[in-house]
């Protein structure tokens, strides 16, 4: 049996739907912290169950009877990651799960200046202390993201960030059937998937390299200009987003910066059995 938590967001979500093309609904379970928004697995005959992170005592019936577990990460910027991912780990070993899955960030060390990544490190270290088989989905950084990170290049011409880095943008969707192809192997007794796994796209441009990306996408230039980063959280805050999420979104770019996302792997073009989306595939979806 197959437990998967985060099923009603995006990417345990298409997971699962993944999954779903070669493997009978009974063999599945996902876990939710309101089952109501998980009626679509119900239906096509998946088994729900409740479990909440931030409810130790919900985990361990969640998780119990899986051979193997994928665990998503909290989405929650400003909650205490590592203690709810450790709670469910301990869930995980009090359960007997056979193997766990946990879905983490290429960018995973301690000394990011992207919180998410102290968080992703600290909770392998929970996992390699678990004494349970485990995997780390190390993924790159999401390519939707460059719609919000970029900002409206089409019109201004510019894109303006407070440090630059390659980082290899990486598709959520070749992530997710990625993710049920390693589920899948696994299943199938398949040895040499356990511990980290990188799984990138085949490229790690630099804000420069997108810029030069969207030149040729949009037939204008587009430039990257740097901006000293308290005048680029200010110009954001004074746009009215909160400075919190604004210093959030520095530490990543900061990281970028750093060398956090430079790393590159051929496993998900391996697991895909086709090159992923690129950097132009992102930019070409972004509404005009």
């Amino acid at each position: 049996m197959i437990v998967i938590t985060g099923a009603t967001g995006a990417l345990n979500g298409a997971t699962t739907d993944h999954l779903l093309e070669v493997l009978p609904a009974d063999e599945l379970v996902v876990v939710a912290r309101d089952p109501d928004r998980a009626q679509r697995f119900a239906e096509r005959g998946v088994t729900v169950r409740r479990g909440d992170y931030a409810d130790a005592e919900s985990l361990v019936p969640a998780f119990r009877g899986a051979d193997q577990l994928l665990l998503v990460s909290s989405s929650d910027p400003f909650a205490d990651a590592v203690a709810l991912h450790t709670a469910a780990v301990q869930a995980a070993v009090d359960a007997g799960v056979g193997h766990v899955l946990y879905t983490s960030h290429q960018g995973a060390s301690p000394g990011t200046p992207f919180g998410p990544g102290r968080d992703h490190a600290a909770t392998e270290e929970a996992l390699a202390g678990s004494g349970l088989p485990w995997t780390s989905l190390r993924n790159g950084f999401y390519a939707h993201s460059l719609a919000w990170l970029a900002g409206d290049w089409r019109t201004s011409g510019r894109i303006e960030v407070p440090a630059d880095g390659p980082v290899s943008w990486t598709a959520r969707e070749d992530l997710a059937r990625a993710a049920a192809v390693v589920i899948t192997r696994l299943a199938a007794g398949e040895t040499g998937l356990q511990g980290p796994l990188t799984l990138t796209a085949d490229e790690a441009p630099t804000w420069a390299d997108v810029a030069e990306v969207a030149s040729r996408l949009s037939g204008r230039s587009v430039e990257r200009v740097l901006v000293d980063p308290e005048q680029w959280v200010a110009a954001k805050v004074a746009a009215g987003q909160p400075e919190g999420v604004v210093r959030f979104t520095l530490g990543m770019h900061e990281a970028a910066g750093g060398g956090f996302f430079a790393g590159t792997s051929p496993l998900l073009t391996e697991l895909l059995g086709h090159r992923p989306a690129t950097v132009r595939d992102a930019l070409e979806q972004q509404p005009h």
